[in-house]
């Protein structure tokens, strides 16, 4: 029994002590890591590590990112970091990453006080420079973990620099400027005046075309011939008997012409009758030049009559068309109308539109006026019974994009206003109606927050609430951040705490 007894106090004794070191485990960590995420022009550096302590090594886990329309690793180059505390300094470079996008640095500080960290970027394709001011070194381990506790990030959404660098993602600082009024409406891209012409058929007969150069989209200079327009034995209306009909006349008047030209000069013929033969003999000339000049055995040859594309055909081959009947288009598809339709209720906003944007029915991709060197030609002064919209009218360069006869989404922009809050359109998210954007709070921390938007013009949204300029949001990969969210998984992954 005594035995029993001394066994069950010996381990009461382990128990007690295991539960001692367990509970006084907590002490022996050190400081709770650092967390920075600035930016420069040309790249962002997302860096942990633990409060700098004099003779204590801290490793950094620096995450650079290169930005641009995505946000892409910095996967080659060096990275040099230095740590200045007045006039004293030390630094440490890494000439390549540990894996894209990270860097593996470590410094020893020598002195406590108030300095600051540079991180010096040199790629082939650019340089940069990152500081990081107002860093303390802190003279002992235990004034580090005095002065930094633990930070509660509430309900902060987490997505690594991992999964950002692995799909499309970018984000941008909300931003005041100007921003205009916003009119969105249905429009048409319509041929600008004097970039389309018609083809007519200058002769009655049978319509044949000819070859690869009658067939819409084709390329086609002023004197390509499109058609053959030829009598094809009809008994009626046959142009080659129209030709034929002109070239006699017109031999007989030239003859009658040279005859009395010789007998008036020996008044034989009258000055009269000749002044007449002289007349039916140039307008004989003028018929038969003018039909000869595109005639050929088959038939009369209808030329493109100026440089472009064949846009339309309106006949079909073997069909009889009489003289002046339209068979073409030809356009330079250099220029452009955007007519859009305006409800009648903004008719006062009309003066004040200056430019527009526009899309292409079923297309993310938006056209700018400003871009396309465009201009407000004119704007309806009332509506017609035809229609209750008024018509407002742009003429912009194609780009070789556009077709004449599209429908597009437009926003017409009135005067600005100074000072708005805009961030991207593609920055919004909806849920049940609501709008949210994500802002990012850290570099792998992100806040999901609602916001009250105003009119966009496809490209920028105005922000009534919710947001502060400076503040960035993400406008490249905000659906991923959810899908994220959603599933509550992450990668493993290899940060310093």
């Amino acid at each position: 029994m005594h035995k029993i007894t001394f066994i069950l106090i010996g381990l009461s004794i382990f128990i007690a002590s295991c539960r001692n070191k367990k509970e006084e485990a907590p002490h022996e960590h050190g400081p709770e890591p650092l967390a920075y995420t600035v930016y420069s022009d040309k790249s962002e550096i997302f860096v942990e590590f633990k409060p700098l302590v004099v003779g204590s090594a801290s490793k950094f886990a620096a995450h650079f990112t290169v930005l641009g329309e995505y946000f892409t690793p910095l996967s080659e180059g060096s990275v040099t970091v230095s740590l200045l505390v007045g006039d004293k300094g030390i630094r440490q470079k890494s000439d390549t990453p540990g894996v894209p996008g990270i860097y593996r640095l470590s410094l020893t500080p020598k002195v406590a006080g108030t300095g600051k960290l540079i991180f010096d970027i040199v790629t082939k394709s650019f340089t940069d420079q990152i500081i990081i001011d107002n860093i303390q070194v802190y003279a002992n381990e235990a004034e580090a973990i005095k002065n930094n506790s633990s930070s509660d990030e509430g309900n902060s959404i987490t997505y690594l620099k991992e999964q950002a660098w692995k799909v499309p993602f970018a984000n941008t600082p909300v931003r005041n400027q100007p921003y205009g009024e916003i009119l969105k409406t249905s429009g048409l891209l319509l041929s600008a005046p004097g970039d389309e012409q018609m083809v007519t058929a200058n002769a009655n007969g049978i319509v044949f075309f000819d070859g690869n150069s009658s067939v819409i989209g084709s390329a086609v200079t002023e004197k390509t011939k499109l058609f053959l327009v030829s009598g094809g034995g009809l008994a009626q209306g046959n142009v080659d008997a129209q030709f034929k009909e002109l070239k006699a006349t017109y031999e007989k008047s030239k003859t009658d012409y040279e005859r009395e030209a010789i007998l008036v000069k020996d008044k034989i013929v009258s000055l009269k009758d000749f002044q007449e033969t002289t007349v039916k003999y140039e307008n004989a000339k003028t018929a038969y030049e003018t039909m000869a000049k595109n005639y050929t055995s088959g038939g009369y040859a209808v030329m493109a009559g100026m440089n472009g594309y064949l846009k339309d055909i309106f006949v079909s081959e073997g069909q009889y068309v009489t003289a002046g009947t339209p068979l073409a288009t030809v356009s330079k598809n250099k220029k452009l109308l955007l007519q859009a339709n305006i409800s009648q209720k903004y008719f006062s906003s009309l003066p004040k539109v200056a430019s527009a944007t526009f899309k292409l029915s079923g297309s993310g991709e938006v056209y700018s006026t400003e871009h396309l060197n465009g201009k407000k030609m004119a704007y309806g002064k009332s509506a017609t019974t035809n229609t209750p919209f008024i018509p407002v009218t742009f003429e912009i360069d194609n780009i070789g994009e556009l077709v004449s006869g599209s429908i597009v989404e437009v926003f017409l922009k009135c005067k600005p206003v100074e000072n708005a809050l805009v961030i991207p359109a593609s920055s919004i998210m909806e849920e049940q109606g609501n709008y949210y954007v994500y802002v990012q709070t850290g570099g792998e921390s992100f806040e999901k927050r609602e916001v009250k938007t105003g009119t966009s013009d496809g490209i920028d949204i105005q922000i009534f609430s919710g947001l502060v300029a400076g503040e960035r949001v993400v406008n490249q990969g905000a659906y991923q951040i959810k899908l994220s969210q959603a599933s509550g998984t992450m990668p493993a992954h290899g940060h310093e705490h």
